[in-house]
């Protein structure tokens, strides 16, 4: 007789939903947010991922509203309340923006003691002191986003909301900081290539996400990472004066972060990016599928494709390799750096921003002067 089947918990029931979606959300922490997030969060997440919302988006969304959870719970016992009230979202403030100087002569001042400790017990906490305003400004953002899913509406618009935030931000200024300290320009990518000189497949393969993601225009993380060989077309030759021709070929760039998938986003590569993207192709044998995979320890090429934390990893770690300051450099590095390089080599913001794919003049341009006001003469007065 067939033993009966245990029934499942409500916890492992959870977990099971949420493996039905890693395949486009990955999610590393599966055990933790099936016992953090309600049956109804879960269910949220998976509606958004039948809406088509975008991987990116998604790991956002559920980073944060597994952090807000465990905040509700730690701040009040509970698990959130849906829609929050106008209460816990200027709590939710006051937990996240508060002043250091203060909190020396109050300690009742900020993050009480016990969540502090709770939230840093389970991971969520890391950095001491207050978060930075557009972290505190993203996740209730995505709480209200997650809030109008749920068909419901909340105080996030409310100006005492809006009033905490400005009073808060305003007491403790910050200094912003790029999401890379320092730009991967022409001479540091030199020297992050020459880390790169064998014919190994992680060097093979290292060259060519180092100057794909470069000469693409400063392609994210992401988009390194998502990159499918069926999205790449080869292009005729350009023809040079003294020269042979150079290859080049197209990348259909599908969704990205400021396009919606529907249109043709196109970027173009030629010359010494194609050689040695063909070089990782051949040597890896891809001929469909994921571009940038992981390599084992036996040297045997992976065929799930990296995921952005490890095309970071890679960069630090040839930053490393380089004799460089590892702190300094990200992969953003690339972005910021292949227009401050457009900038420096005279290349025109709108044609760089071209090959970029940036859809701000603003953000493009701030590349532009950072890279031409510290040698202009308004510096040189003296």
């Amino acid at each position: 007789m067939a033993k009966a089947k245990t029934p499942l918990t409500a916890v492992e029931r959870r977990a099971e939903e949420l493996d039905t979606i890693a395949a486009v959300l990955p999610i590393e922490r599966r055990d933790e947010l099936a016992e953090l997030l309600t049956d109804q969060d879960v269910e949220t997440l998976r509606h958004l991922v039948n809406q088509g919302m975008g991987d990116n988006t998604l790991r956002a969304l559920t980073s944060d509203l597994a952090y807000l959870e465990a905040w509700g719970m730690a701040a009040t016992g509970r698990s959130l309340p849906w829609p929050a009230p106008e209460a816990l979202l200027l709590k939710f403030v006051a937990h996240h923006l508060w002043d250091p100087q203060r909190r020396e002569t109050d300690p009742d001042h900020g993050m009480p003691d016990d969540v502090d400790e709770n939230l840093r017990r389970q991971g969520f906490l890391r950095s001491a002191g207050p978060h930075a305003p557009s972290t505190v400004r993203r996740r209730l953002a995505n709480w209200s986003t997650l809030t109008k899913w749920r068909g419901l509406d909340a105080a996030f618009a409310s100006p005492a909301l809006k009033s905490a935030i400005r009073l808060a931000v305003r007491a403790v200024p910050r200094t912003r900081r790029r999401k890379s300290a320092k730009a991967v320009t022409g001479d540091i990518l030199a020297k992050l290539l020459a880390t790169c000189a064998t014919d190994s497949l992680r060097d093979v393969r290292d060259r060519a996400i180092l100057m794909v993601a470069f000469a693409s225009g400063g392609r994210r993380r992401s988009e390194i990472a998502g990159l499918r060989r069926e999205e790449l077309t080869v292009e005729p030759p350009i023809e040079v004066p003294d020269g042979p021709p150079l290859p080049s070929l197209a990348i259909h760039l599908g969704r990205t972060k400021t396009t919606t998938g529907e249109q043709d986003d196109v970027v173009y590569l030629t010359g010494r990016p194609v050689e040695a993207l063909n070089a990782w192709l051949s040597i890896a044998k891809i001929d469909k599928g994921s571009i940038f995979r992981a390599i084992g320890r036996f040297g045997t090429v992976s065929k799930r494709a990296l995921d952005p934390q490890s095309v970071n990893a890679i960069i630090k770690q040839r930053v490393q390799m380089a004799g460089l300051e590892v702190k300094d450099f990200s992969a953003h590095g690339l972005r910021s750096g292949y227009l401050t390089e457009a900038a420096i080599r005279n290349i025109s913001l709108l044609e760089a921003m071209e090959q970029s794919r940036h859809r701000s003049v603003q953000q493009a341009s701030s590349y532009y002067n950072s890279a031409t006001r510290r040698s202009g003469r308004a510096a040189r007065f003296l």
